[in-house]
């Protein structure tokens, strides 16, 4: 079958069930603000003890997160529809290998905080399309923060943000698609292929 393009998958919140408590992590590290920038201005020993609070908050989480329910089956799903896969994650690659395998995932490309620039940054959707041989216009970013819908949209794809049961955030207005559960996504892929080919 003939590659229709890239899904590319936040991995907390939007895979998982939402597990890093990020608020409480701040406060442990003792910075404010987004996580990973805030430990960049550090200097070498605040950042070793602040990276090994991370570190440690994103190893319970591979451990203890749970999957949202259909996961496993939306992957195969755009699989089975032509789309490749990816997970682009500001987590570090050791906790999601190791999250991965705890619940039996498998994609086709995936790329952590530790591979380069990261969410919202465009270049790590861009990278992760040039990987898998795909084109972003036709490629997919689905997640459910702020930084996942900036980054697919600086990058030219679609953008979904799933929102479960809670309200939908200010910034939903960004996303080009907003769902509460994954398997929507496929019928949003299912659509998109029948008006592509009608």
């Amino acid at each position: 079958m003939e590659c229709k393009g890239a899904v590319v998958f936040d991995l907390d919140g939007t895979l998982t069930r939402p597990f890093l408590d990020f608020d409480a992590i701040r406060a442990e590290i003792g910075v404010a603000g987004p996580i990973l920038e805030a430990i960049e201005k550090m200097d070498v020993p605040s950042r070793r003890r602040a990276e090994e609070i991370l570190l440690q908050w994103e190893r319970e989480a591979a451990h203890r997160a749970e999957l949202h329910p259909g996961a496993p089956e939306v992957l195969a799903e755009c699989h089975r529809m032509g789309y490749r896969t990816a997970i682009l994650t500001r987590n570090s690659r050791a906790s999601v290998d190791l999250e991965l395998r705890t619940h039996g995932l498998a994609v086709d490309a995936l790329r952590t905080r530790e591979d380069g620039a990261i969410k919202p940054s465009p270049e790590p959707v861009l990278s992760l399309c040039g990987e898998l041989g795909v084109d972003p216009i036709r490629s997919w970013v689905v997640g459910d923060y702020l930084f996942d819908i900036q980054s697919g949209r600086a990058a030219g794809t679609r953008t979904v943000l799933m929102i479960g049961d809670s309200p939908a955030p200010p910034f939903a207005l960004q996303a080009d698609f907003v769902i509460r559960r994954l398997g929507e996504l496929i019928d949003l892929l299912t659509h998109d292929t029948e008006t592509s080919t009608s």
